[in-house]
């Protein structure tokens, strides 16, 4: 397993002091990605191949939001991969080791020139370890979008949602989704399916389905075909 120990910031809590569902999501993000650079296949290889890493869905859990100030450790492994898919869990620890949340992740590697799925290379094959599968109920990547939904306003892709892959991080989609929600709504449970990319320039047209516990929302382009579709559940 690969790690990192860090400190909740002020900049990572919300107006209860609590770490948000976004910043334990960028968590994971950064922990993975200084996994890959700490092997050699980070940023810069990935760019000299012309290949990168789409992820095609989450599943997060929290079990408590650490709070402003606390230690924690953020943890992940790659337990399996096949053909151009690879797998990764996610852990958020205490300082006490207490498990504050974990997750399960399925990505695809990109051939950028071809537009298309590719094979890992020898390279990444040899230098990632495989470890067992984080024990946790692992659903569909595949989100089924409720009949009845509610569509919202409009509003344009920004600068700030790019990353370098040149399109709307997976993580902003999140961001983007979570504006629907109560203010009351405690994040339990979070699910999102990642269908295209959105880029610089697009329009994502929401809609909004509100259940008893769950809220989904369609992050869609304008004939209403999914970007992004994230489900979120009240924490009981």
């Amino acid at each position: 397993m690969y790690s990192f120990d860090s400190r909740i910031r002020y900049s990572e809590v919300d107006s209860q002091g609590k770490i948000t569902l976004t910043a334990i999501l960028d968590y994971f993000q950064d922990c993975s990605t200084f996994h890959s650079e700490d092997l050699d296949v980070g940023l810069s290889y990935l760019a000299e191949k012309e290949i990168a890493w789409v992820l095609t869905s989450w599943q997060i859990e929290v079990k408590r939001y650490p709070a402003f100030g606390e230690q924690v450790t953020v943890g992940t492994w790659p337990y399996g991969f096949q053909s151009f898919f690879g797998y990764r869990n996610f852990t958020l620890e205490s300082k006490a080791g207490e498990l504050l949340a974990y997750a399960n992740s399925v990505w695809v590697l990109l051939d950028l020139k071809k537009g298309r799925p590719t094979k890992l290379s020898p390279k990444m094959l040899e230098v990632y370890q495989l470890s067992p599968q984080l024990s946790m109920k692992c659903d569909s990547r595949k989100i089924l979008l409720p009949q009845q939904m509610e569509m919202q306003e409009s509003f344009p892709v920004h600068k700030y949602h790019i990353d370098t892959n040149q399109h709307v991080n997976n993580g902003k989609y999140v961001s983007m989704a979570r504006e629907y929600l109560p203010r009351d709504f405690k994040i339990g449970k979070m699910r999102a399916e990642y269908r295209k990319a959105a880029v610089y320039g697009d329009r994502i047209y929401p809609f909004v389905s509100c259940a008893e516990d769950k809220i989904t929302v369609n992050l869609a382009d304008e004939d209403q075909k999914p970007y992004a579709i994230v489900e979120l559940e009240e924490k009981r």
